[in-house]
């Protein structure tokens, strides 16, 4: 059953992943910005994500946030990749989607996590990179503080543990990302780096994990 899930799960992110580049493209970013030519690897990469979450989350019923968010977020990846941007029409909603639907999903028999933790993992999480930006403005955008407030949410659903794991793997990744481009020259001290898809790749890694070790 698990199997068919991730199977099933798998195939509407790749399909999910090869369309939300086409439904969202002109109004998350501007015209000329952003091309398409990286949506199969989206596509791919979505599927592979939601595939994951399937298998680790079950059919328990916070998979279908999951399965909602992810193909936000890897949409969101690719747009900060490409023009260092992270749009508030992506960003925002996720945020009060993640959270709002958390609560629906926490009244539904099956669910794992807790409603109140996703809120306080969304204050959190938010709340840390917001100190962040006011530290070194420079080296953080404000739209990273708000991508925080989703990534929060979904990691403080199973918990503090995984707030903090994944909220620091993001931070970690992003740093030695930086560090290796200084390191061979290919970034200097000023050069913006876009830290949204390491934010986005430590927190689902963090709610893969905890999805994981709630499966008992």
């Amino acid at each position: 059953m698990t199997w068919l899930l991730a199977v099933l799960a798998g195939f509407y992110g790749a399909v999910a992943g090869w369309l939300l580049p086409r439904v969202r493209y002109r109004l998350a970013v501007e015209e000329g910005q952003f091309g398409l030519g990286g949506v199969g690897g989206g596509a791919a990469v979505t599927g592979a994500l939601c595939a994951g979450l399937a298998l680790a989350t079950g059919a328990r019923p916070e998979l279908a946030v999951w399965l909602l968010a992810a193909p936000v977020t890897v949409l969101l990846a690719e747009v900060d990749r490409s023009v260092r941007r992270l749009p508030d029409l992506l960003t925002l909603p996720l945020a009060l989607a993640v959270t709002g639907l958390l609560g629906v999903v926490a009244l539904i028999p099956g669910a794992a996590g807790s409603w109140p933790g996703a809120l306080l993992g969304a204050a959190a999480l938010g709340g840390w990179y917001l100190l962040l930006f006011l530290i070194h403005p420079r080296g953080m955008g404000f739209g990273d503080v708000k991508l925080a407030l989703g990534l929060g949410g979904a990691l403080g659903w199973y918990g503090w543990a995984w707030l903090i794991f994944g909220g620091f793997a993001g931070l970690l990744a992003g740093a030695a990302f930086g560090l290796w481009l200084l390191l061979v020259r290919r970034a200097g001290r000023g050069t913006t780096l876009a830290f949204g898809p390491f934010m986005i790749a430590g927190a689902w890694s963090g709610v893969l994990l905890g999805a994981w070790s709630m499966r008992g």
